[in-house]
């Protein structure tokens, strides 16, 4: 079979595209808003017509913004966003919290199997956003390593998001395009037998096995208990620690006392070098628990301040003053590339941020200071403001705020949110409308009743996600009408010459597997539907099991950390290496790959 050039600039395209996808300095909408307008161009500049003589049309590229799927998808975003930001969600949390602390073996099982159930109908995203910190603060207090309780329950949301249609944007992603080359619309759980089948195999496996093959690692953020704050020692005229060098201090302390700062006046802030001699009136930045912090105060015989209020039995460091909180730049965050000076963040949020924390790298130089650092998804603010402050951050949803003391979210509006989600998702099962108009209808209903706000929209929706399903689709309908689906599809088979079909079969969803790892799952499912199509086509085989292939395998995200965003957040809070989710997640994909390779061809009879 002879390609035509149309056909071959679509593959290498389609090659370049998902280098890019995978290349973390350059952001993912611009890779996907790159390879969109390329596409248009490049079919405008040089027009391609079909030998059945029909001209493709190089605007159709930007149909993927009205597309259903992509429809369904941000409906889905906006609605899920509503469970989220109501509350709906936290007395699971709570009652999952209390559970650890009477059998920890039993409390693992149910959290995989809720986080799987959940994931199911919301996206994962959030169930991780809500999870994240209850686990951390169950498993310091119940003395668990948290490295082998928060990497089995983020891949059990994987799993779980693989059972139904909605469970993630690659679901509606494979089933819209095998709508739309001809094959009979595949229902809400369809495909929730085998789904359910090999996903029991892998709950049993992140219950049983995972967290004994994980290494003990210690997390990036704790919960800080007993808490951790920031103070100004005032150092008064006559204490011991005036005219002292802050060394001399320090050995006072038995080396406890940790100085970040030294204040001299209110415009003047002093490197706390080893040799610095404090003087009186200056103000000593540290950090520490409240009891520590009057132990300097006595020892040092200096004053402890709180927002200029002096700190004592009376009136301690409360959780209604300043302290600590860590707020994680994830995937509905507004900070993403960008710095807080954009952002406005001090005088929106009303935080002093401290520091910066990235994954897998010291950010030993920051030329411009912290204000003027781009910011990246995983990151990790260390911030200190007033609990009311901290508790308006959390509500807004912005961040995910890894602070144990906070209250969770929780407002009247929780049941009205379950039940547009539920009939939502109702709707959409028995068949009344389809998913995009459902879903979108239940949108239109969360901002009826007051869960959510026009401005929660745009924390609902993902430009990343919004763009890397229009450049999937546009690049699957560049390979399908130039022909190169079915020339892959045909050299895939002849590859695969003399094999049984239930190994043809199994052989695409392990590419497609791999695939998932390395670039993003959308791209992958959009580009393998037609192909799969095209392979069962040519094998005599039922199409609806090929389409199943793929999106199976394009949800086998488990064996790297950027191969789905849940995984960049549960690397970056339970202090997990690239090394961990390759030994969790392999044996993982190997066990779901098997157990659909053989149930799969079963439930379709070849």
């Amino acid at each position: 079979m002879q390609l035509e050039p149309h056909a071959i600039w679509a593959l290498g395209l389609t090659i370049v595209a998902l280098i890019l996808f995978t290349r973390e300095r350059i952001p993912l909408e611009s890779s996907s808003l790159a390879v969109i307008v390329i596409l248009a161009i490049s079919f405008s500049l040089f027009p391609y017509t079909s030998p059945e003589g029909v001209t493709l049309n190089p605007a159709s590229f930007f149909s993927g913004f009205g597309h259903e799927a992509l429809i369904a998808v941000c409906g889905l975003m906006i609605a899920g966003y509503g469970i989220v930001r109501t509350g709906a969600l936290d007395p699971v949390g709570r009652g999952l919290a209390k559970l650890w602390s009477i059998s920890p073996t039993l409390s693992l099982l149910i959290t995989l199997l809720v986080s799987a159930a959940l994931s199911a109908v919301v996206n994962n995203t959030p169930i991780v956003v809500l999870l994240l910190p209850i686990m951390l603060n169950v498993a310091i207090r119940t003395k668990n390593s948290p490295s082998r309780i928060l990497m089995p329950m983020g891949l059990a949301t994987l799993l779980g998001g693989m059972t139904t249609t909605i469970g993630t944007s690659t679901n509606l992603l494979v089933v819209s395009v095998a709508s739309d080359m001809g094959l009979e619309r595949i229902g809400m759980f369809d495909f929730f037998v085998p789904a359910i089948m090999a996903g029991s195999i892998g709950i049993l496996y992140l219950w049983l096995i995972a967290p004994h093959i994980l290494p003990n690692r210690a997390p990036n953020l704790e919960d800080s208990g007993p808490r951790i704050f920031t103070a100004h020692l005032h150092i008064p005229e006559g204490s011991f620690a005036d005219g002292k060098t802050l060394t001399e201090i320090i050995e006072k302390t038995e080396g406890a006392i940790q100085v970040s700062g030294i204040r001299r006046t209110e415009n003047t802030f002093t490197v706390p070098l080893p040799d610095a001699k404090i003087k009186a009136g200056d103000r000593l930045l540290v950090r520490d628990t409240p009891n520590q912090l009057k132990e300097y105060e006595r020892t040092l015989g200096a004053t402890l301040y709180s927002k200029g209020h002096e700190v004592d039995e009376e009136n301690p460091l409360a959780d209604d003053q300043q302290h600590l909180a860590e707020l994680v730049i994830d995937r509905g965050s507004p900070m993403i590339h960008r710095t807080l000076n954009e952002a406005h963040f001090a005088d929106v949020y009303q935080l002093v941020t401290l520091a910066i924390h990235r994954k897998g790298k010291v950010l030993e130089s920051m030329p411009q200071g912290i204000a003027r650092t781009p910011l990246r998804l995983g990151d990790v603010l260390l911030v200190q403001g007033s609990n009311e402050n901290i508790e308006q951050v959390k509500k807004r949803g912005h961040f995910l705020v890894l602070d144990a003391t906070t209250q969770l979210p929780s407002t009247k509006y929780a049941p009205r949110a379950v039940m547009i989600m539920a009939l939502t998702i109702l709707v959409a099962a028995v068949g009344i409308m389809p998913i995009s108009i459902a879903a979108m209808a239940g949108s239109l209903m969360m901002l009826l009743t007051n869960c959510l706000k026009w401005q929660d929209i745009e924390r609902a929706l993902s430009t990343q996600v919004i763009l890397i399903v229009v450049a999937s689709l546009a690049l699957g309908s560049a390979l399908t009408q130039t022909g190169a689906t079915v020339y892959l599809a045909h050299s895939f088979v002849e590859a695969t010459m003399g094999m049984h079909d239930r190994v043809v079969f199994s052989a695409l969803m392990l590419l497609m597997a791999i695939l998932t790892n390395i670039v993003s799952n959308n791209a992958a499912a959009v580009i393998g539907t037609p192909i799969a199509i095209s392979i069962a086509q040519e094998l005599g085989l039922p199409p609806e099991a090929f389409v199943l292939a793929v999106l199976f395998g394009a949800n086998m995200s488990y064996a790297t950390p950027m191969a789905y965003q849940t995984n960049l957040l549960v690397m970056n809070a339970g202090g997990y290496t690239f090394m961990d989710f390759v030994r969790a997640g392999v044996p993982l994909t190997v066990i779901i790959w098997l157990s659909f390779s053989f149930i799969v061809p079963m439930l379709y009879g070849f």
